[in-house]
């Protein structure tokens, strides 16, 4: 069962709305993209198989956090990229949830057997 790494990029996508919503105060501009993204490379990334689509998502984040930290200051010209970033994020959830399959690694933690597919895992919230 692989509920504990559904679990997880869960978090991992709920910390990073928090900090795109929670942006500017929470860290630099240089800081925002690695500050979102964190969470999801510590915990999940390392724990699925490596899949194209997720890294897409991914890069999608960063790219997404980067025009958010790019914006110019005000709350008119950063509401629609902090938008785009958190349907970056949310996109990300979906794809590795519906896509993830764990690996090795997840098995050797304890998050289900290798080749397990995420969605095996996820209940409807």
């Amino acid at each position: 069962m692989v509920a504990k790494l559904v679990e997880l990029v869960r978090e991992a996508a709920a910390q990073a709305r928090l900090v795109a919503r929670g942006y500017p105060s929470g860290c630099s501009a240089d800081a925002l993209p690695w500050s979102v993204i964190k969470r999801f490379d510590d915990d999940v990334r390392g724990h699925v198989e490596r899949d194209p689509r997720i890294e897409d998502g991914r890069d999608q984040v960063l790219i997404a956090a980067v025009n958010l930290a790019e914006a110019a200051p005000g709350e008119e010209a950063e509401a629609p990229e902090r938008e785009r970033l958190v349907k970056a994020i949310n996109d990300l959830e979906w794809v590795t949830l519906s896509r993830g399959i764990a690996n090795r690694a997840a098995a050797a933690s304890g998050y289900g057997e290798a080749g397990a597919r995420l969605r095996d895992g996820a209940t409807r919230a």
